[in-house]
């Protein structure tokens, strides 16, 4: 039995909504764990949450890529490549100019200030943040001053991997009915094969940086992750293979994942340095890494294929969550951040317990988005500015302007 691919896949609404929804957690996260660095630190740190974050991490934004793509190649078969162009572009770029100039300022502030590196003074901040000239901040600045894009990173990445990836849609569907034939479990190995080569040489040389211009090892990885699900969403048969395999894929991410925290908890310490930094050790690690990215994209999108391609279920019996979801799914994403930054800083004043400081974090985080949404979908120009489908005010018999019949 193969799977259609021409209508409506609910599955990946659901699980792009909670992927998301699961991103807001893990930067709430961010804030309590001491490794990693981030904007602004609690005093309270949690290695076990460190653990349950690195979950996560290897391969979440990866989801969404992926997810990215499907959507894209689905849309095709209903759209012209130059009308998905546009959307996109609409979509993505015009929220990302309104996030770096508006939405991410607070977190750059807060972050100065934690640090002494700035004066008290938000608006005089934002005045010489906008400026690319400023002399404020010479250690942190970028070609364009101190403006960043900071956790909206993932628009200006989808935006070039949409336009890669359109331009070269003839190239890809033809490639996608030559790889018709070709089973499934070939496909994985080359995928993670193209991964562990990726890891092999360019995440030494290339660290993350989300600068876009210099992040070669992200660009190997999630360029592949990107045209991976495109052509993946046109094969019904890798598709449905996934579904019905999803328990064991589930299975080996689990392994994996669990040998990656006993390496970091020292259970691997035994064993030679020289073995990690030879070939055949960095190899072994390579593919636990890329069985355990792959593993755990191709697991979420069997659970979702079996029980989330639907559009209403016990959790949105009239379809409304959904609805719902997907039109504030980019408002949340833009505003989560800088919400988590603002609310840390005031709570962090409060010296409140720990675990009653993280509730009413994920409470008033939650509650800003959702009221930030509720202000951005009544009025045209913020919809636009936050990526929503925006109808232009029209002119009525009451409001059209008085035509002058003077000669």
């Amino acid at each position: 039995m193969t799977l259609t691919t021409d209508k409506r896949r609910y599955d990946l609404d659901w699980l792009r909504t909670l992927v998301f929804g699961l991103l807001i957690l893990y930067h709430i996260g961010m804030y309590y764990v001491a490794d990693w660095g981030w904007h602004i630190k609690s005093d309270t740190t949690s290695t076990v949450l460190q653990n349950l974050m690195i979950l996560t991490n290897q391969w979440r934004m990866s989801l969404l890529f992926f997810i990215s793509a499907m959507a894209l190649a689905l849309a095709q078969q209903r759209s012209s490549r130059l009308k998905l162009f546009g959307l996109r572009s609409n979509r993505l770029l015009i929220p990302l100019l309104c996030g770096m100039f508006i939405v991410v300022v607070p977190q750059v502030y807060y972050e100065a200030l934690s640090q002494q590196l700035i004066e008290p003074g938000f608006i005089n901040f934002w005045w010489q943040y906008i400026n690319p000239n400023t002399d404020l901040l010479p250690g942190h600045h970028s070609p364009i001053g101190l403006l960043t894009w900071n956790h909206l990173w993932f628009l200006p990445y989808l935006w070039c991997y949409s336009v890669l990836v359109l331009l070269a849609a003839p190239l890809l569907n033809a490639l996608a009915k030559l790889l018709q034939p070709l089973p499934a479990s070939i496909a994985l190995l080359l995928v993670m094969a193209s991964l562990i080569c990726a890891w092999f040489f360019l995440r030494q040389a290339y660290p993350s940086s989300h600068a876009l211009v210099d992040d070669w090892y992200n660009h190997a990885k999630y360029l592949l992750v990107f045209i991976a699900g495109y052509l993946f969403a046109l094969q019904g048969n890798w598709w449905q293979l996934v579904i019905a395999q999803r328990r064991w894929l589930m299975l080996a991410a689990m392994l994996c994942y669990s040998l990656i925290i006993a390496d970091r908890n020292g259970l691997f310490d035994s064993l030679p340095a020289s073995f990690g930094e030879s070939v055949s050790g960095r190899l072994i690690v390579g593919v636990v890494l890329a069985l355990n990215h792959w593993g755990w994209i191709f697991a979420l999108i069997g659970y979702a294929g079996r029980y989330l391609n639907r559009p209403t279920n016990a959790l949105d019996k009239n379809g409304s969550l959904l609805h719902y979801c997907n039109n504030a799914i980019l408002p949340w994403y833009m505003l989560h951040q800088t919400l988590i930054v603002v609310f840390a800083v005031w709570l962090k004043a409060l010296a409140l317990p720990v675990a009653i400081e993280a509730v009413l974090l994920i409470t008033l985080t939650c509650a800003g988005c959702w009221l930030g949404f509720e202000v951005v979908k009544r009025f045209w120009l913020s919809r636009w500015l936050f990526g929503l489908k925006v109808t232009l005010p029209t002119l009525t018999t009451a409001n059209r302007p008085m035509q002058n019949n003077t000669p």
